[in-house]
């Protein structure tokens, strides 16, 4: 046995250290969390200055760790394993040093006789209200095993669209890039070398060719009001978007962009149902869903226009109605809704609906790639045509003088 330096935080939230012997440093932590203390440094003791607390900075990578947290814990409890000590598992399985603080803490706030929804609220960053609502739901009923098994399959349906959208979108994204970099390297290197041809020459200069010659020089010249222009507006557009007047604008003009508007209306909807069908499927109160489910969206311009549902299902019309007065989602939705609840099974139709938008997501996406990707290239190609013809006239030119 050696003895180790810890540090810990304790249930009042006060940093305790001292000395503790062990195994090694992972015994030594395990018996810390026995104590209900939460190890934050176990090893040698540091020499010289005091030894200072770094409390960890949570980046990305956030919706990955409660993927990995939900999966893991959602096995861990089908085989049986304790909760305390499924959450001291995951916490040892996890990689990352800033989320397993979280997981520590979550385990420590456990201990001290608190629910495990009311532990994961002490990290509302990283735990939404959906989740913590369905975690309770499954603490009531007892089958807290299938809530993380339901949690687990839709943090990855959520990530999975999601990826798809991101990765649909680099390859037109870089092709636009790549091309504006050719242009900007053309004017910027290889014209002003051509453009020597013609100094000290009183030959007439071709206008694509003279148009040319007077970009590439401004490009040279003022490349770098144009970057410090593009930054302002960069950062300009940032602080207006913050603002709630900006955030509505841009939330209402990106659902009117033709082909990307309905692929973003598709997401949103898809998105909304799978939260919905998440937690009907677990007895939360319908109006408390809505509610939640709206929490998920990033179009707040969806988000409000779902208030007056709220005030429908409150009224007693049900929620396949409110939602085809409400007018945002896709006139399917309403008519699946309104089967569902003549059956009986609405959240099986919420998790019907959300499968079915899933799909159309995808393939609006694809049909705007597909649509985008040729845009751009005819776009690009145009204009380094046209720099390539410039040249080629005023070659030209040059022949015919000296023909």
């Amino acid at each position: 046995m050696a003895t180790f330096f810890f540090k810990a935080v304790a249930a009042d939230g006060k940093v305790r250290s001292g000395s503790l012997a062990g195994d090694n440093e992972k015994a030594v932590a395990r018996e810390l969390l026995t104590q209900g203390l939460t190890p934050v440094y176990v090893g040698v003791a540091p020499k010289g200055a005091s030894f200072e607390i770094k409390l960890p900075s949570f980046g990305k990578g956030k919706r990955r760790d409660v993927l990995f947290f939900t999966q893991e814990l959602s096995t861990l409890l089908n085989a049986g394993v304790p909760l305390d000590r499924a959450l001291t598992i995951t916490a040892e399985l996890t990689e990352r040093p800033d989320f397993r603080f979280i997981v520590l803490d979550v385990l420590r706030v456990l201990k001290g006789g608190s629910s495990l929804a009311n532990s994961l609220t002490t990290h509302p960053e990283y735990f939404s209200d959906l989740y913590v609502n369905m975690v309770r739901a499954g603490e009531a009923s007892g089958a807290l095993a299938t809530i993380f098994e339901r949690l687990a399959e839709f943090e990855r349906s959520r990530d999975d669209l999601r990826g798809f959208i991101i990765s649909s979108m680099i390859y037109p994204a870089l092709l636009a890039t790549v091309g504006l970099c050719s242009i900007v390297v053309l004017l910027g290197f290889v014209v002003p070398r051509f453009a020597t041809i013609f100094e000290g020459s009183s030959m007439k200069i071709p206008v694509p060719t003279a148009i040319m010659l007077a970009a590439s020089q401004y490009v040279r010249s003022y490349w770098w009001v144009a970057a410090l222009a593009l930054a302002a507006g960069a950062a300009g557009w940032q602080a207006y978007l913050r603002t709630a007047a900006g955030r509505a604008w841009w939330d209402r003009a990106k659902l009117k962009i033709p082909m990307l508007g309905d692929a973003l209306l598709k997401a949103e909807t898809a998105r909304f149902a799978r939260a919905m069908a998440t937690l009907v499927a677990n007895t939360v109160p319908l109006v408390q869903c809505i509610a939640i489910s709206a929490a998920t969206l990033n179009n707040r311009t969806i988000a409000r226009t779902l208030a007056g549902v709220i005030d429908g299902v409150k009224r007693g019309e049900g929620i396949a109605a409110p939602i085809r007065k409400a007018g945002v989602f896709p006139p399917l939705a309403a008519h699946l809704l309104a089967v569902g609840e003549e059956t009986g099974r609405i959240d099986q139709m919420f998790a019907r609906m959300a499968d079915i938008y899933d799909n159309d997501t995808r393939v609006a996406i694809r049909r705007f790639t597909s649509v985008f990707e040729p845009v751009v290239i005819l776009v690009m190609g145009v204009m380094v045509g046209a720099l390539i013809l410039s040249m080629l006239l005023a070659i030209t030119s040059i022949n015919e003088v000296a023909g």
